[in-house]
């Protein structure tokens, strides 16, 4: 008779939409959760306090928000990451918040990626957020310069070069120049 008893998981457990242990780790922090939620073409970024009525938006901000300051790059890349969270931070210092603890989600840990960009940016604006220093990507990859340099190299092979960066040069932008306008934008936002 007690071997037919079983336990049945939370149903967002089931499905895959949260991890308890981490958020009960998360909210006992006490601090906001500044979320990072990606995918292929847009950066997501939320700060994020628990109430126990639900939990309360702070602020939020996407990269396409970008494209409003001027922003002709792709909207998915290491360089937006890290404008997208530089612009969080900045709103976020704007209504008070200096700190708060990651919230990656489901998403992998991968040192260097679009979103420890995110984070970078956040860092760089003010915002304190307990990080590991090596697990940011580098400042050349953060402006945009591996791109700049692959698009130098690209140049003489016209039909490829127009293929990978047909969004830049729909959009007016030299790939080349990606550099100058990232920090062009950069200053926008502060």
């Amino acid at each position: 008779m007690k071997d037919s008893i079983k336990n049945i998981p939370y149903r967002r457990k089931r499905q895959g939409r949260t991890h308890y242990k981490k958020r009960i780790k998360t909210l006992l922090s006490d601090r906001p959760r500044f979320v990072v939620r990606k995918s292929l073409s847009n950066l997501h970024v939320s700060l994020i306090e628990y109430s126990p009525k639900g939990d309360k938006i702070l602020l939020t901000v996407n990269s396409k928000a970008l494209a409003k300051l001027g922003w002709k790059a792709d909207s998915g890349n290491i360089p937006s990451a890290y404008l997208v969270g530089f612009m969080a931070g900045k709103q976020a210092q704007a209504k008070g918040i200096k700190e708060a603890i990651l919230d990656i989600g489901f998403n992998n840990s991968v040192k260097g990626s679009r979103i420890y960009a995110t984070l970078a940016g956040a860092l760089d604006s003010g915002l304190s957020i307990p990080a590991d220093k090596e697990i940011l990507p580098s400042k050349e990859r953060i402006s945009g310069d591996h791109i700049a340099k692959f698009a130098s190299a690209m140049k003489s092979d016209k039909a490829k070069y127009e293929k990978y960066f047909s969004v830049y040069l729909k959009k007016g932008l030299q790939p080349e120049n990606l550099v100058s306008h990232f920090n062009e934008t950069k200053v926008k936002i502060k």
